[in-house]
């Protein structure tokens, strides 16, 4: 009998890296996105997370965006 193991919750959080990996593009991009405010963020300490549902906006941003160009 096999079992199948539970991989656990979603990652909520991502860190910078982690980010920058989801939206194919490098960290210095991706901290311009957090600096102007495109990609929300907060602070956990001296920790910069940002939401998986702040990507989710900004692509649908994006997408909204050159869909009407």
């Amino acid at each position: 009998m096999t079992t199948r193991q539970n991989p656990g919750p979603a990652r909520q959080l991502l860190s910078v890296d982690q980010a920058a990996r989801v939206l194919a593009v490098g960290r210095t991009t991706m901290f311009n996105l957090l600096r102007t405010g495109a990609v929300a963020s907060i602070r956990i300490g001296r920790l910069r997370r940002i939401p998986e549902t702040a990507l989710a906006e900004f692509t649908a941003r994006l997408a909204t965006e050159q869909g009407a160009a």
